[in-house]
């Protein structure tokens, strides 16, 4: 049974008043609300066992480091990773495509060249012009169209023997397009390439399967998940983080360390220097585990639900546009729009006056924007949390702003 009353009490922060309206939040894209057992749990850590983890043998390290470990082997299980040691604890996903991007500096030459999708996120665009700075590399991008779909004609011209590295991202933050991500994989591999694919965006709507999907590397982040911020996973092949180099120095990443060599430790740790976020990484095995309960294919079919109740009932509105692909499986639970004539922040900042909060500007994905020649648009996306009643209000606060600003 999905019982949205019963999950909404999860959630403390669903309770609260803006400026005295009940709050709708429509910022799922940007971070997820956090159920109640995820703050105990966090709370628990500190109140009770807060240690540092792998270095003690006293009981609280101990318990840290069985709890920490505990969440890493939930991760590894819930994507389907063949090896725990296959995922790396990172600060999110943009530190998880750093840490690639740096690895690949020692791989690649110049004249080699990479490839990323016009439907990115910065984060997964600047780090690799940056690895083309140092290495002499060539970006290539593979087009979009007016439908907010990539253009796989164009993608298979890319490809070639000199492709090293494709990125590309699962679910596209600004417009909610579900990329065909296992043909992406499929095809870089038959010319030798390695994949790298972001799943903020997806991780919180599908459950991937890494073994199936076959991808190189998968980075996700913890807040889109229900978990705490400043929490997430890289996942790499076996062969691939083993060839990598490590990304940062210190402790914990050694095997053995004097003044004339350093030997680095096995994985996972070669890549998790220092202390980490020891609580947001046991958090968000409590998230996954939340959300499992919860079921995904729950998830996704409410989702889907909300999302066309969402899109039919704004289309109801003059003058208001939509971008991106159709809601017929094609995207998941985020509307991208505009109304001719008026600026999108206005509208986000007068429906905040009414409790809704929507997402507004280019969504760090300016190339987009570009694209379509707009400054931005006014984003609404859906959790599982979120309600019809609540579509209801935001199309109330769309119309109210249209009337004041027209």
């Amino acid at each position: 049974m999905f019982d949205i009353e019963k999950i909404r009490a999860d959630f403390p922060i669903l309770k609260r008043k803006v400026n005295g309206y009940p709050l709708v939040y429509l910022d799922n894209a940007a971070t997820s609300q956090t159920p109640q057992l995820v703050i105990d749990s966090i709370v628990d850590y500190y109140s009770n066992y807060n240690a540092n983890i792998h270095r003690g043998v006293h009981t609280l390290s101990q318990e840290a480091t069985d709890a920490y470990e505990q969440a890493r082997q939930k991760i590894q299980h819930h994507f389907n990773a063949e090896h725990a040691h296959e995922i790396i604890f990172t600060s999110g996903t943009t530190h998880g495509i750093n840490l690639v991007a740096n690895g690949f500096s020692s791989v690649l030459k110049k004249g080699d060249e990479i490839i990323v999708s016009a439907l990115e996120h910065h984060s997964n665009i600047v780090p690799w012009q940056m690895l083309c700075e140092r290495t002499g590399a060539i970006l290539k991008v593979i087009p979009m169209n007016m439908e907010g779909e990539l253009i796989m004609d164009a993608y298979d011209n890319l490809l070639s023997d000199n492709t090293k590295l494709v990125f590309v991202n699962h679910i596209s933050n600004a417009l909610g397009t579900i990329n065909p991500i296992k043909e992406i994989i499929q095809k870089a591999h038959n010319v030798g390439a390695a994949v790298l694919i972001d799943g903020a965006q997806a991780t919180p709507h599908i459950k991937a399967d890494l073994q199936d999907l076959d991808a190189d590397f998968y980075v996700a982040s913890a807040h889109k998940m229900c978990g705490p911020t400043g929490a997430g996973f890289l996942y790499g092949k076996e062969e691939w983080l083993n060839k990598l180099p490590p990304y940062q120095g210190g402790g914990e990443m050694i095997a053995e360390v004097s003044f004339e060599k350093t030997t680095y430790a096995g994985l996972p740790h070669k890549f998790e220097a220092g202390t980490p976020n020891i609580c947001g990484g046991i958090a968000f095995g409590v998230a996954i585990d939340y959300m499992n309960s919860i079921g995904f294919d729950n998830i996704a079919n409410y989702e889907n639900e909300l999302l066309k109740y969402a899109t039919d009932k704004l289309l109801e509105i003059d003058g208001l546009k939509i971008y991106g692909p159709d809601v017929a499986g094609a995207k998941t639970s985020v509307i991208s729009f505009n109304i001719e004539g008026i600026h999108p922040y206005d509208i986000g900042s007068i429906v905040d006056k009414l409790g809704v909060a929507v997402r507004t500007g280019h969504h760090c994905a300016q190339p987009i924007m570009d694209f379509f020649k707009i400054p931005g648009t006014v984003r609404a996306s859906f959790a599982f949390y979120n309600t019809k009643e609540e579509v209801d209000t935001l199309v109330a606060a769309v119309k109210r702003a249209k009337g004041m600003l027209s």
